[in-house]
């Protein structure tokens, strides 16, 4: 038995659950010290609240920042620098604390930037495990080219977060090469959990969409004219808008509702995106404008052949139509990939290899630094 702390991002869900899933396979033989804040802190203490080998400790973090229902871009990155210049460096200096209490082993990190601080004093050896870090390693030529420039500038946000690592792995959805210097990179698929894996797919003739808090009345107006019965998840529970009807985060009712659903109109993260494709679920996604990590994966998911997308600024009822019209299109690219990505044997098999590696003071295979300029603001899910 091992002692493993592992850190999140809080924002969200997407994190979340990847973690989530690999706390499902690693409790069962190990230790675990969880360090995360905001809506993952919630989504794990909920979820472990039993489990007597996995402790979850509350950390503060940085939050995103919307104005008038849009990512604020300069907001969140003054908020991000607010957060380096006044409140990393405490909190390395608890988490340091924490890690010499516990006697960790390793530390696991989902892009949140003190735990890779705090193990590097430690001589701790840190594994990355996040979709970010795609923003620096893999080949994104295929990509528009205002949205390769935006990926430039936000992957330096991704190097300060991990300065370093012994492992890094991304888990993406899609898989394009990786670029030169990136090859020490490992590639997994999204990491499942048990409950999607486990889930039966069938056709009960509704819409399931996630939408994020911000979503503006006009795009919920849109899906309520499609032509179908929509179960929303995400803006909390509410009276029914016609043939849309608002549902409370709950785990296993939003699986059924994966499982059950015709289609998926949602936000554009790249956790949910995975778990549909699993289960052969056509996708119309609805990124913001301003949020290029979102653009970035609704781009990689028309190019598959597995699904559409439009702004959510501008979503029509032609273009929810137009998409209910065209889901046996996507039928082909959808049932060679239903069943076969889940990443999270890959990721479990990378930290249990670096568990039974003894520690040396080699240099680890890090993240590097990419060509010098500002770092842009994080990105999230």
């Amino acid at each position: 038995m091992a002692q493993i702390a592992i850190s999140l991002c809080g924002e969200g869900r997407g994190h979340a659950t990847r973690i989530a899933t690999l706390v499902e396979r690693l409790s069962a033989g190990h230790e675990l010290l969880i360090f995360t804040s905001a809506d993952a802190h919630e989504f794990l203490t909920h979820r472990f609240a039993d489990d007597p080998r996995v402790r979850i400790v509350a950390i503060p973090g940085i939050v995103f920042q919307y104005s008038s229902g849009r990512l604020d871009v300069p907001r969140s990155i003054a908020t991000g620098l607010d957060y380096q210049a006044r409140t990393l460096g405490p909190l390395v200096d608890l988490m340091l604390g924490e890690l010499d209490a516990f006697g960790a082993d390793l530390a696991v990190t989902d892009f949140e930037p003190a735990l890779p601080r705090a193990a590097a004093r430690q001589g701790i050896p840190l594994v990355s495990v996040d979709h970010q870090h795609f923003l620096l390693a893999y080949d994104l030529s295929s990509l528009p080219w205002w949205l390769q420039w935006q990926a430039w500038l936000m992957s330096h946000a991704v190097w300060m977060y991990v300065t370093e690592a012994t492992d890094t792995v991304v888990s993406a959805f899609f898989r394009p090469p990786l670029k030169r210097g990136w090859e020490h990179v490992v590639q997994v698929g999204p990491l499942l959990r048990g409950d999607v894996k486990r889930a039966a797919p069938s056709d009960e003739g509704f819409v399931l969409s996630y939408l994020r808090r911000h979503t503006p009345f006009q795009a919920l107006a849109t899906l309520a004219d499609g032509g179908l019965p929509v179960k929303v998840y995400g803006l909390g529970e509410r009276d029914a808008v016609g043939s849309v009807s608002f549902h409370a985060i709950d785990e296993r009712r939003f699986i059924d509702d994966l499982a059950a659903c015709r289609c998926l109109v949602s936000a554009a993260g790249n956790q949910l995106i995975g778990e549909a494709l699993h289960l052969g679920k056509p996708m119309l996604l609805l990124p913001e404008r301003a949020h290029a990590e979102q653009l970035m994966n609704s781009h990689f998911l028309a190019g598959m052949g597995c699904g559409d997308f439009t702004l959510l600024e501008q979503v029509t009822t032609g273009c929810v139509r137009g998409f209910l019209d065209r889901l046996e299109t996507f039928r082909p690219a959808l049932d060679a990939l239903a069943g076969r990505i889940d990443g999270t044997g890959d990721v479990v098999r990378v930290i249990e290899r670096r568990l039974a590696t003894p520690r040396n003071p080699a240099e680890p295979d890090a993240a590097r630094a990419p060509e010098s300029s500002p770092a842009g603001p994080a990105p999230g899910g």
